[in-house]
């Protein structure tokens, strides 16, 4: 694959020319919708038509997805997938299983005709929809509770087709943090015996006495031993009440990989991968100012819209913009996404690294591009 930046004066026939491609094929690939604006700093990605002599690392790939997501985006994005994230299922402090408002039947029918493994994402959502620490002390330390929910997960396991269990726990008290790694050893028993893998979600630590109500419930090294792999959260530096910033830079990400790494194996661990940018109006104002999440097809041509050029950080090795909106006072935003480029940079680290697989969040988006220049990197696992 090649990645072409986009110059001044540029149009899409002429670059297609110039790659020895045609306009409809990059429009397909880079999603760009007629009548084809582009703008200066943009990155497409172009098939230059000729074999690589680089092998293909073979790589296990998961994508989360809410019940809610096109099927049409679906059906797009199995094919460069290993594993289907469904997302996701709570529970209460008794131990009921609580199933996501929509039927996700649909959505486990078509991982499995594809050969994409649907995976029970469980996750501790309170009654005002965020995590809820109180919830996973319940759970993590009342056997009773604990088992009545590990019998439901078993249940939906061996009737309705998952072939995997996501445990994705956030906030958890560092009191809990002992329990909590018991809680994983308990599923993996249960889910082992079943002939499917257990992963865990962990936040983004750089070190194992990190400070922080996100960091010190979560013991790297045992989860890395209790489970069958972990996923790596390595994304949301920027974020919606944050500063304007790239949500995954990639020496923050290498900080996070460089201690990881030596806690739990490389051929147990998901870097996780955001699918999203976010739109920041300024001046920022700590606690008040809220970004808008931005698909990174949707990042581009708010760009092209406001005929506004899109600039590249070398060191986050992230795309970023800003523009002016408004008719009457202009408000200045400034918009950091995911990119072709950036994207590659991710691979690299994925491969340099060693690492079993990565996760994205989310899917609910296309981005073609992405998926079609990961295939030219990996291959799936046999």
């Amino acid at each position: 694959m090649e990645i072409y930046v986009v110059q001044g004066g540029d149009t899409l026939f002429s670059i297609a020319n110039r790659l020895g491609s045609t306009a409809e094929e990059l429009a397909y690939i880079n999603q760009i919708p007629p009548p084809y604006g582009l703008t200066p700093g943009q990155a497409l990605l172009s098939d230059d038509n000729t074999s690589s002599q680089e092998e293909k690392v073979p790589v296990h790939i998961g994508g989360y997805a809410y019940p809610f997501i096109s099927s049409w985006v679906l059906e797009q994005t199995l094919p460069y997938l290993t594993e289907l994230h469904i997302f996701s299922y709570g529970f209460t402090a008794e131990g009921e299983l609580l199933p996501p408002r929509l039927s996700d039947d649909w959505m486990i029918a078509l991982a499995q005709n594809g050969g994409v493994a649907p995976f029970l994402t469980l996750t501790p959502f309170g009654t005002d929809g965020r995590f809820s620490n109180v919830l996973i002390s319940a759970i993590v330390n009342d056997t009773g509770a604990r088992q009545r929910l590990k019998d439901e997960i078993v249940r939906q396991i061996t009737e309705r087709g998952f072939e995997g269990l996501d445990i994705d726990f956030e906030y958890i008290l560092a009191s809990d943090r002992q329990a909590f790694v018991d809680f994983v050893i308990y599923m993996k028993e249960a889910v082992g015996a079943l002939g499917y893998p257990v992963c865990v979600a962990l936040a983004p630590k750089t070190s194992a006495n990190q400070k922080g109500l996100l960091y010190e419930g979560k013991d790297y090294a045992a989860l890395g031993a209790a489970a069958d792999y972990v996923f790596l959260m390595t994304y949301e530096w920027g974020y919606t009440y944050g500063p304007p910033m790239a949500v995954a830079p990639i020496p923050k990400v290498r900080e996070v990989l460089d201690y990881a790494v030596t806690e739990i194996p490389p051929s147990k661990i998901h870097m996780g991968i955001p699918n999203y940018g976010y739109d920041w109006p300024l001046p920022f104002e700590k606690g008040v100012t809220k970004a808008q999440t931005l698909g990174n097809i949707q990042a581009v041509q708010r760009a092209v819209e406001n005929g506004v050029p899109i600039e590249f950080d070398a060191a986050a090795q992230a795309p970023f913009y800003f523009y002016e909106s408004g008719n009457g006072e202009a408000i200045r935003h400034e918009v950091w996404f995911e990119d072709v480029r950036s994207m590659e940079a991710t691979f690299l680290l994925l491969k340099e690294y060693r690492l079993r697989g990565a996760g994205y969040w989310n899917i609910m988006q296309l981005f073609r591009a992405n998926w079609i220049l990961l295939s030219s990197f990996f291959t799936k696992p046999q």
